[in-house]
């Protein structure tokens, strides 16, 4: 990896016509930035029940767990948010604009990019689900409005704080959909006549919250990157008739989002492999011209079957730290690898989660702190090498 930065460094210097240091520097600078990001978005939550983070590479030291993150190569950090989560069976507010708008502030003056997910619910919305927020109207016209004035006054609270964002993601894993069940689709319709006249209320629905988006903007907030993100990366079928779905309505224009965001996990399907991403990647890439991220990821260390049946992973890395390091170096170098250069950025998702260390899959622990419960319900968390999967990238 180096040694390719090295040799692409320099050619710039070689291709320069006066080959000086300051031009050298406005070419490397002209590089398109390439997002090395973790999903932190329960951070907060944890450390306000007593979790702390040691750092092993400096004596077990006490830090704040984005800044062992950030040792090791994360430049950006993703952040959920929920509509009302106290409105969902009764829950605390974690997620909501507040909890979040207090991370992001905090992880944006330490220095590192905003990534802002709205997921449209007052809870986790996902591909199974997409539950419309509690207080939210249930017709179209309804929803569409409502959706509209959510994003842009959420984008103004954070321009007013101070605090810029990089990406801003419009939903979470949209495949079927959002804010259901108003804004369902079903991606299996046939044939394509009806499944884009299938796509025509999300069109509506992702339309709203696009020019929300415009509104914020134009009343100050500064101009994020647009993302539309969908599961499985690496299935290029459900991708292209997705998107091209979404386009064939009419509602929505290839100019309504800036960059593609996918989810790309291991145990979810034998499928999930590198060199079927890469096809998903690189067909998109020729087909759009856009940006290329892949915004969720991981990989356990403990998958024992003590709980739940040991899943088919779909590449062969050992179920250990240097797995973790192993999948996550091969899912930049494809995304790097992209067509065009449009692969920017992976995402690591939720990596300090101590007390969801499974992130949602069959296996046991897959983030990068091993955890200590010795004097719960105060928690350690001790960084692993894997901390450092995006160093010397």
């Amino acid at each position: 990896m180096l040694f390719r930065n090295l040799l692409a460094f320099a050619f710039l210097c070689v291709a320069s016509s006066a080959p000086t240091p300051e031009s050298s520097i406005r070419a490397v600078e002209a590089a398109p930035f390439f997002y090395k990001g973790h999903d932190l978005s329960s951070l907060k939550m944890l450390e306000e029940t007593g979790t702390t983070y040691k750092d092993t590479e400096r004596g077990n030291a006490t830090r704040p767990a984005e800044a062992i993150l950030g040792d090791g190569g994360m430049n950006t950090v993703r952040l959920r948010i929920w509509v009302d989560p106290q409105a969902y069976m009764s829950q605390p507010s974690d997620y909501d604009l507040a909890y979040t708008l207090s991370l992001a502030s905090r992880f944006y003056a330490e220095g590192y990019r905003i990534y802002l997910d709205f997921h449209f619910s007052d809870t986790f919305a996902d591909p199974n689900k997409q539950y419309t927020p509690a207080g939210w109207p249930s017709t179209l016209p309804g929803l569409a409005s409502t959706l509209r004035a959510y994003v842009s006054s959420t984008l103004s609270a954070f321009h007013a704080a101070g605090v810029p964002l990089a990406l801003v993601s419009l939903g979470n894993e949209i495949r079927h959909g959002m804010l259901w069940p108003t804004g369902y689709v079903d991606v299996d319709t046939q044939p394509f006549s009806a499944l884009v006249q299938n796509f025509t209320r999300l069109a509506t629905l992702y339309k709203a919250a696009r020019e929300g988006v415009s509104d914020a903007v134009h009343a100050g907030a500064s101009t994020p990157q647009v993302m539309i993100h969908i599961d499985d990366g690496w299935n290029v079928t459900l991708q292209t008739r997705w998107f091209g779905a979404l386009v064939g309505t009419g509602l929505v224009s290839t100019a309504d989002w800036d960059v593609f965001g996918f989810s790309f996990y291991p145990f979810y399907g034998a499928a999930a492999t590198y060199a079927n991403l890469a096809t998903s990647l690189d067909t998109l890439a020729k087909t759009y011209a856009k940006p290329l991220l892949v915004v969720e990821t991981d990989w356990p260390c403990v998958c024992d079957g003590k709980y739940e049946p040991i899943p088919d992973f779909s590449e062969p890395f050992p179920v250990s730290v240097k797995g973790q390091l192993g999948w996550t170096y091969g899912t930049v170098e494809t995304v790097r690898n992209v067509t065009g250069g449009l692969g920017r950025g992976v995402f690591y998702w939720e990596p300090a989660w101590l007390n969801n260390t499974g992130l949602g899959s069959a296996c046991e622990d897959a983030v990068l702190f091993a955890q200590d419960f010795s004097h719960y319900p105060d928690t350690v968390g001790y960084s692993r090498a894997s901390v450092a999967l995006f160093r010397g990238d």
